[in-house]
């Protein structure tokens, strides 16, 4: 079994976040996908900044696709998987 580090764990994190929202809230109002966003960021132990949060939340909300790997990348914007 290969080791995982902490940018991997990251990247792994918020894929399964993104994908989570994107299914369960592909027609959701704005308000509701920021909110399961924040809940499943929560749940997964992955932190963003506000800023990151809202364009996820906008990309979710227009259906476009997120770069995972770009917001992964700011790791020092937001906190540690």
């Amino acid at each position: 079994m290969t080791e995982m580090n902490q940018d991997d764990a990251r990247v792994q994190a918020l894929r399964g976040v993104v994908e989570r929202v994107t299914a369960w809230q592909e027609t959701a109002p704005e308000g509701t996908t920021r909110e399961e966003l924040d809940k499943a960021l929560h749940e997964a132990g992955v932190t963003l900044t506000e800023e990151q949060q809202e364009l996820v939340t906008d990309q979710i909300s227009r259906q476009e696709e997120v770069d995972v790997d770009q917001l992964a990348d700011h790791s020092g914007e937001g906190g540690p998987a």
